[in-house]
């Protein structure tokens, strides 16, 4: 092993490894940090927002409750108690869902 240490001297440095990203269908190139933080929160769920890669935002859940609304043929409540409906009859009220 005489020359071990002198071929191991002469040997070529080993280049970075470059991690890409695909967003959007454009790739990036990121470091890995960048890259397994992509990886863990799923590349379908980031954008590119002033030159960042960043998560999108989740959607806000678009809820719609119905409200009682006086109508020409209605419920008439027992006390007022809206879980005991004691008639239907003519100037009630009804559950209508409020339009935008």
């Amino acid at each position: 092993m005489p020359g071990f240490f002198k071929a191991l001297s002469n040997m070529p440095l080993r280049k970075a490894k470059k991690h890409f990203i695909n967003v959007e269908g454009k790739q990036y190139q990121v470091t890995l940090e960048k890259s397994q933080w992509a990886l863990r929160t799923g590349e379908q769920n980031l954008t590119v927002r002033n030159g960042e890669i960043v998560v999108k935002p989740t959607p806000r859940a678009m809820t719609v409750y119905p409200i009682l609304k006086k109508s020409e043929k209605g419920y008439y409540f027992e006390q007022g108690d809206i879980h005991w409906p004691n008639k239907i009859a003519q100037g009630g009220v009804m559950w209508q869902i409020e339009s935008e």
